[in-house]
């Protein structure tokens, strides 16, 4: 008789079962992500403060080349991260952006209009705020910083207290911090560039027409996206624009919708596999079955989902806990808590824990009242405003735009990025607080405007 292939193969060790189950059940955690950016971001600081402080920088300031046909460039380990493999970080957050609007919560006006106000006053309020307090220092240029939410820390807060937040105020948080994204992406685009090129926009305008006919046609093969998408990212570094938004674009270009109805794939299988039933058993011919059935159920699955789910453990447990570790490490031995009260860090300190809450809680409030929407499902005001507080988690795409806002400026760097940590850490800490202990469970009159 013959045996089962899984009879042949040697058993797993169990002490090896019992290392590695405690791994397993992290990465099965929905705020596994948050944690491990966050472990990232205190091994920088521990790092960049200890007696090996030196190779801290050494290793992140390493200087690199990379020569391609006789053109190369001279780059940093932390430039390569910071704008190379940020363009995968980039092209997922496009990718999720495009999923939301095609087939998420973000398809009608009515599910969109909410977030999107709230996310207009949780990025108008904090860039306020930040240029009240730096205004006419050399620090000013930072206003964007304390505009954006770091959607893996804010969903890992939510997540440690998910018995108390409803499904709605979730899904609300994450179409807010989306068009976070977009108006971070813009203000990226269009304010910290490095002067426009036009020829070289020409050549990225040309790419982008590409791309779209790669989206017309259906094209479903990755390798055609990553070669325009890397060039396009040339063509944008030399035309002035951040190179990393070319991963939005890229991200936008993925086919969001599968070929064929759902329904018709499935009949068609129905009856080819009613067919192969009736039949006598052909041990040869059933790898070619198998690949039939596969390539059928490959029409149902939309290209992008299938790229999200490619790229998303890469992102979320590779390159941002790689950008967090080169990022955060800020040598304090010098600073003392006065330095807090310095206009650059005391601007996003104030940005991120006063102004996301403020532009976030009153412009959703406000826009309750007036009968544009109703509060999200499941929700309370008082839960709002631990959602709103917890908004201020502005790390990842905080510390990006610092980067790019005092390129140059290692100082003013480093006090942002002072900022950005103990802001951020107010904001989840408080934030935590609030709807562990505080929040009350909704109130049905709250779930509807007057």
């Amino acid at each position: 008789m013959a045996t089962s292939p899984t009879t042949n193969r040697p058993p797993v060790p169990a002490l090896f079962k019992v290392a590695l189950a405690p791994v397993q059940a992290f990465f099965r955690l929905e705020a596994s992500s948050g944690i491990l950016l966050a472990l990232c971001a205190v091994a920088a600081l521990a790092w960049a403060n200890s007696p090996w402080s030196a190779s801290y920088a050494a290793v992140f300031d390493a200087p690199l080349r990379l020569e391609v046909v006789g053109h190369g460039g001279h780059f940093t380990f932390r430039e390569l991260i910071n704008d190379g493999l940020m363009t995968l970080f980039f092209f997922l957050v496009g990718m999720e952006i495009k999923r939301e609007l095609s087939a998420g919560e973000l398809r009608t006006f009515s599910r969109a209009l909410l977030p999107l106000i709230a996310a207009l006053g949780g990025m108008v309020v904090p860039a306020g705020l930040y240029f009240a307090f730096t205004h006419g220092t050399p620090a000013q240029g930072g206003w964007a910083i304390p505009m954006a939410t770091d959607i893996a820390f804010a969903i890992g807060c939510l997540t440690l207290v998910k018995a108390r937040v409803g499904h709605g105020l979730v899904v609300f948080l994450t179409a807010l911090a989306i068009f976070d994204d977009i108006g971070g992406i813009l203000v990226i685009a269009l304010f910290y560039g490095t002067g426009l090129h036009v020829e070289w926009l020409a050549v990225a305008a040309a790419l982008v027409a590409v791309l779209w006919g790669l989206n017309r046609f259906y094209v479903r093969n990755g390798l055609f996206y990553a070669v325009v998408g890397v060039a396009l990212w040339y063509a944008m570094h030399h035309g002035g624009i951040h190179a990393t938004l070319s991963g939005v674009v890229l991200g936008l270009a993925i086919p969001a919708l599968p070929s064929r109805p759902g329904r018709e794939v499935l009949e068609e299988l129905a009856a080819y596999v009613q067919g192969l039933v009736s039949q006598p058993d052909d041990e040869s011919a059933r790898g070619a079955q198998l690949l039939h059935i596969e390539e059928a159920l490959e029409d149902i699955e939309p290209p992008l989902n299938r790229f999200v789910h490619l790229w998303h453990g890469y992102v979320a447990y590779g390159i941002v806990p790689l950008f967090a570790l080169a990022n955060s490490g800020v040598d304090v031995s010098g600073m003392s808590p006065s330095d807090l009260l310095k206009p650059l860090p005391l601007g996003i300190i104030v940005g991120l824990f006063v102004g996301k809450q403020l532009g976030i809680f009153l412009f959703t409030w406000a826009a309750v009242k007036a009968g544009v929407s109703p509060l999200p499902a499941g929700g309370s005001l008082a839960q709002l405003h631990g959602v709103a507080v917890v908004a201020g988690i502005g790390f990842t795409v905080a510390l990006f735009v610092g980067g790019l806002a005092f390129a140059g400026q290692p100082a003013l760097l480093a006090e942002a990025k002072l900022g950005i940590l103990t802001g951020s850490l107010v904001s989840a800490v408080v934030g935590y607080v609030l709807l562990r202990y505080v929040a009350r469970p909704a109130q049905a009159v709250l779930q509807t405007p007057s």
